[in-house]
């Protein structure tokens, strides 16, 4: 990677499958000054495709994809390609449950979509400073869990499952049969039934239909 000098605008990869969404962004961060838009992706495939020609230096990533790998798993992918990458995460789903996966998979930042532009900017400014974002109600809960040890603090019982898990729950909230699952995420359709197992099993789900049913009330509650 080519030495940045200062005063070189930082370079940013936005991750989105969302063009309106995508659209907006660009423009917010071209108007701030030392910040420009190097290159945009639908999805982690077409993210990963261009990563190495682009050279960015943060990548802002959603959490839902619609095709292929979730947020979090591509954190992880972009860490383990370009380790000196930062990646801010922002999404709409609920920061309690997906933040601190994002910050163990390699993000250095958990965002909302409800936060407003200036909020925006100042999160991008502060991972690229190589500090930690949070919300002011995420990173309480954060202290505090740490002050008063883990098992003072009861997780909701979806954040047992694990990152690949919670992806295929999500998946299968959305409707999604175990073979689209398979395909959208690259993977064998032998993986996704172990991966409902494991679901059911740490749920306490009888069978495919409550898993079904549990996956779409979790997904309409905005998780």
């Amino acid at each position: 990677m080519t030495e940045k000098k200062s005063g070189d605008k930082v370079r940013i990869l936005v991750v989105d499958d969302h063009p309106i969404v995508r659209k907006g962004l660009v423009e917010l961060i071209s108007r701030e000054l030392g910040l420009e838009v190097c290159g945009e992706a639908a999805d982690s495939d077409e993210a990963l495709e261009i990563i190495g020609d682009l050279n960015p230096d943060l990548a802002v990533v959603d959490i839902s994809l619609g095709k292929g790998m979730g947020g979090v798993e591509l954190v992880k992918e972009l860490k383990a390609r370009r380790e000196d990458i930062k990646v801010l995460v922002w999404s709409m789903h609920d920061e309690k449950l997906y933040a601190e996966r994002c910050l163990s998979a390699g993000a250095l930042g958990y965002i909302s979509k409800e936060a407003p532009p200036e909020e925006f900017i100042a999160a991008i400014r502060k991972v690229m400073s190589g500090r930690i974002y949070l919300s002011e109600l995420m990173s309480d809960r954060l202290l505090s869990r740490i002050a008063k040890g883990d098992d003072e603090i009861r997780k909701p019982v979806v954040e047992s499952l694990s990152d690949r898990e919670l992806e295929v729950f999500e998946l299968i909230g959305k409707g999604m049969t175990t073979r689209q699952i398979a395909q959208n995420l690259h993977l064998s359709i032998k993986t996704i039934e172990t991966y409902r197992e494991n679901i059911k099993v740490k749920l306490n789900l009888s069978n495919s239909a409550e898993l079904v049913r549990h996956a779409v009330q979790w997904n309409l509650e905005g998780n």
